[in-house]
């Protein structure tokens, strides 16, 4: 919605989400300022910032990258303004509780592509799954299956809409330590049993490698 794209950041919630982990970090370093916004706000708790200073940051970038898990739904409410769309109770969420948002493989590469005009590379996204070693000797994850189907399928879907997009970066091959979860939530493609340090591919590995070898476009 046109009219919702122009009013961004009246919109509260989202404005201080793409601000703060987007413009505020990216925008110096791109674009060789900061957002005029996030400068209002808190200008009296920020040092000087000099022309000098703006042109150490402000340095040529060969790409963008950057890690996308989900994201948030928008539509023009009254006057044109953005509204954030209420996810129902019972909308799909990882093992951690993560919503899961297949749509921002489109719009988040497609927004900091039309900002800064680089090729983008996806450099994290993948997601938590309740695996379990079945009696089989095998990990039927399907729901991790679903969720990288739909996730890729949008990715490309932005580099068919003109998007440069150069990579997709799975996270993560092995279950491993989460630095804020520890061991419990398990985001690799290759099950680790870490009693015995054993791997054993998951049936997404499986899916992974026939994608990358016979459908990917990206």
């Amino acid at each position: 919605v046109e009219a919702a794209k122009k009013a961004l950041f009246a919109c509260p919630e989202l404005s201080k989400y793409v601000l703060w982990n987007v413009s505020w970090w990216s925008d110096p370093v791109m674009l060789g300022s900061y957002p005029e916004d996030g400068l209002e706000l808190y200008k009296d708790y920020l040092p000087e910032i000099t022309e000098e200073d703006l042109r150490l940051m402000h340095q040529p970038i060969d790409f963008y990258a950057q890690n996308i898990y989900n994201g948030k739904e928008i539509k023009a409410g009254e006057n044109g303004e953005p509204v954030v769309v209420e996810r129902p109770e019972n909308a799909p969420v990882t093992a951690l509780g993560w919503p899961i948002t297949p749509k921002c493989l489109y719009w988040a590469p497609k927004f900091l592509t039309e900002r800064y005009g680089l090729p983008f590379y996806l450099s994290e996204n993948g997601t938590a799954t309740n695996d379990i070693l079945s009696s089989d000797g095998r990990i039927h994850d399907s729901a991790r299956i679903e969720f990288l189907s739909s996730y890729l399928a949008e990715l490309e879907r932005a580099a068919d809409a003109g998007v440069d997009i150069r990579g997709y970066f799975l996270w993560t091959l092995m279950d491993n330590f989460e630095w804020s979860h520890g061991y419990i939530p398990r985001f690799g493609i290759v099950y680790t049993d870490y009693e015995t340090m054993k791997r054993i591919p998951k049936d997404s590995a499986l899916w992974y490698r026939d994608y990358i070898k016979e459908k990917s476009r990206i």
